[in-house]
């Protein structure tokens, strides 16, 4: 067994089988299916081999739609995350098994109980990822219909995790059900929980977000924050703005795991690796999906434009016309600015500067050179870890776990075994004091 040198800080890993977007190229004929569970069987079990911390699903409440259609890039279905989670649990021993759950879609009661299971029949293995939408077209999907305002999502969501931590911890360590109670601007609840104390005490809880509602969200309320992959002064600059929100919440710098999302690409040399990410790249962006990129940006219908041409020549609308109830570009008419002076200064055509533009691989190299640059991040604490972002559903993992991870144990870098059988206790989280 490597031990670890004294003050050798070790990363934490995880694997993400995302829901509907352009990461997975599932036109690929090595793509598993979304709906079997063979392929998340296999991805699990892959993670599990390489001693990650935990399995992420991602939600995919309504598939991504382009005029009407699916989106070219992405799959029509994908089955209700716990419910594949609670069949994973029979499959493996020892990984997190989390979900991604829209706390704008959902409610405390339903939602603290179905955790709770899987808390239970993981043996104390099960995570929340928590998520928030501002999305018309899901919304049409439920009941209330439409969307909630920007400005309430937050709120609502960090109401909704005070109430399922208000359920789980109904129930005293001994095994006592006593009646709850939480009322908030968004829930009035009360009764009785039906599931006893869960393993962990409570599931972790993992929250997406980069902007500052979403760090303070998860400085008060996440054991894990899911965050975008930038450059390491800027991922240093993140976890040292999030680590710090942390005193005011009585919690301590350990208390909350930072792992951005990253995808890799390996190759026996780095150009090998580097070709190997540009033709990855052009599969995850079609000629369809350059348009579509686009006019999400500009906000007006681009179809009769070429793929292979120039981009346009005039500014987004004030008002994205085909954005169907999405949350467009923040700035359009920056975005557009920016990509047009790309496309002018590299002789880039619309497709070419869609992908120049947008997600770029975040580790590309030999297995040791991308070894060295995750282990960078979390010694210079730009990170306490990463979730691995597989281009290919379900063998994408297998590479990185037979050629990077023994090379992270080499150095002490990573674990060579499980120490614990719970989730909290592979991130280093203590279990939760029961409030009573």
């Amino acid at each position: 067994m490597t031990v670890r040198a004294p003050g050798r800080k070790r990363m934490h890993l995880a694997a993400y089988s995302p829901g509907a977007d352009g990461t997975t190229v599932w036109a690929d004929p090595r793509a598993g299916s979304q709906i079997g569970f063979a392929p998340f069987e296999r991805l699990a079990r892959t993670a599990e081999r390489g001693l990650f911390d935990f399995f992420l699903l991602a939600e995919a409440l309504r598939p991504h739609e382009y005029k009407g259609r699916i989106h070219d890039l992405e799959v029509a279905g994908r089955p209700e995350s716990i419910t594949v989670l609670n069949a994973l649990a029979a499959v493996t021993e020892r990984i997190g098994l989390a979900a991604t759950v829209d706390a704008t879609f959902d409610e405390p009661y339903e939602l603290a109980r179905r955790f709770a299971t899987l808390d239970h029949l993981s043996g104390g293995r099960a995570a929340w990822n928590v998520v928030t939408s501002s999305d018309a077209l899901t919304g049409e999907n439920f009941r209330r219909g439409a969307f909630l305002d920007r400005a309430d999502r937050y709120p609502r969501a960090a109401e909704f995790v005070e109430a399922a931590r208000e359920l789980w911890d109904s129930w005293t360590p001994e095994g006592v059900s006593r009646p709850f109670a939480y009322r908030g601007r968004h829930f009035d609840i009360a009764g009785e929980f039906g599931v006893p104390r869960s393993p962990q005490g409570q599931p972790v809880v993992i929250h997406e977000g980069d902007s500052g509602e979403g760090r303070e969200f998860a400085a008060s309320a996440g054991d894990v924050v899911f965050t975008r992959h930038g450059s390491l002064e800027a991922g240093r600059a993140l976890y040292a703005d999030v680590k710090g929100r942390l005193a005011k919440y009585g919690r301590a710098p350990g208390d909350l795991k930072i792992m951005p999302r990253v995808t890799f690409v390996l190759g026996d040399t780095d150009a090998e690796a580097r070709e190997r990410a540009a033709e990855i790249r052009r599969q995850q962006v079609s000629p369809r999906h350059a348009i579509l990129a686009l006019e999400r940006i500009w906000g007006t219908d681009l179809s009769s434009y070429d793929p292979d041409g120039p981009l346009p020549d005039f500014d987004p609308v004030p008002v994205p016309a085909l954005a169907h109830g999405r949350v467009g570009a923040a700035d359009p008419v920056r975005v557009a600015e920016r990509w047009r002076a790309l496309s002018r200064a590299k002789g880039l055509s619309i497709r070419q500067t869609v992908i120049e533009a947008s997600g770029q691989h975040s580790f590309v190299g030999t297995p040791r050179s991308v070894a060295d640059g995750l282990d960078t991040f979390v010694r210079e604490e730009a990170a306490d870890g990463f979730v691995l972002v597989p281009q290919l559903t379900p063998g994408g993992l297998d590479e990185f776990v037979d050629l990077v991870v023994p090379l992270l144990q080499e150095r002490g870098a990573f674990r060579t075994e499980y120490e614990g059988v719970t989730l909290r206790s592979h991130l280093g989280l203590g279990e939760p004091v029961w409030t009573g």
